[in-house]
């Protein structure tokens, strides 16, 4: 007879996730949750961003919500983020589809097209107002009328101004994520479709749009959230101007604190602008249904 040995019960190793997690979870704490604790608390105060911080309750919060250039600073803001949306995404969809292609001229493309990210917003921005000036710029360069008008002086030409621009430098990004959503749909499906006579635009509408679902859920997250961030390249292209026509919440938001010194309110408008991306953030993962995580696992 054979003795049976019995071994001691086997212990379960002891998970190393939550140790490598570990440092983003502190730098993510330090450099994100503590400062926008801090401009909370600041919303309730008053303070020059120099002298000493004084506690004033809701003086800042009531000043900010009764202020009427507050609507008027929203409604560019989301002006802004709708009309960019518009135009960057199926920009973005067909840059991101055509660059996908395994033609090595494609590539090459592909690395020009991302120049415009590699930029600093601010020297983009000097170099559009210097293009686009009425009396020494490009127009007037080449004798051409129509590219001599002024741009940043006319309100709705500086709004399209400001559109155009901030196309031009965000496209590439968003096509560089479609063109690797684009890259991990199964080749199966566009054969399947080729047998069936289908030709590109409707292999386009048919396959790469639906399966390019919780892609264009991310790029619009990125796309809708970003937007409520631009200030440097507005701030040098137009300053809000001409009047308010392109002054959005970020840079009202800068104007108050470092232009007035009225820190409370620039806090309490700060706050508006966490929870307003906050939302939009939630509303559009809610609009994606089930995670995309969960769908890539499921195609895998």
């Amino acid at each position: 007879m054979s003795a049976l040995t019995s071994h001691p019960p086997r212990r379960e190793p002891r998970s190393i996730l939550p140790w490598l997690a570990a440092p983003a979870l502190v730098v993510f704490i330090g450099f994100a949750v503590i400062p926008l604790v801090g401009v909370f608390v600041l919303s309730f105060t008053t303070w020059d961003g120099i002298g000493s911080i004084h506690a004033s309750g809701l003086t800042s919060w009531r000043a900010v919500l009764t202020d009427p250039g507050l609507p008027h600073a929203l409604w560019v803001t989301f002006l802004v983020m709708a009309v960019s949306w518009a135009v960057q995404t199926p920009a973005s969809i067909l840059l991101g589809t055509f660059l996908a292609g395994r033609q090595r001229y494609r590539a090459v493309l592909g690395v020009i097209y991302f120049v415009p990210l590699l930029l600093s917003s601010a020297a983009i921005a000097i170099a559009y107002k210097a293009l686009l000036d009425p009396n020494f710029g490009l127009g007037a360069g080449l004798k051409i009328g129509a590219l001599s008008q002024d741009w940043l002086g006319r309100p709705w030409l500086a709004f399209g101004v400001v559109i155009f621009v901030v196309s031009w430098q965000f496209i590439p990004f968003h096509a560089l994520i479609y063109q690797g959503g684009v890259q991990q749909i199964p080749k199966s499906l566009y054969e399947a479709a080729q047998l069936d006579g289908a030709g590109r635009v409707r292999q386009f509408f048919s396959i790469t749009l639906p399966q390019l679902k919780y892609t264009i859920i991310t790029s619009s997250t990125l796309m809708v959230v970003g937007s409520l961030t631009f200030f440097d390249l507005i701030f040098v292209l137009t300053e809000g101007g001409p009047g308010d026509a392109t002054r959005v919440l970020a840079l009202d938001m800068y104007k108050r604190g470092f232009q007035a010194n009225l820190m409370g309110p620039a806090s309490a408008i700060a706050v508006i602008l966490v929870l307003v991306g906050l939302a939009l953030a939630l509303l559009l993962r809610r609009l994606g249904g089930r995670d995309a995580g969960d769908s890539q696992l499921e195609g895998a």
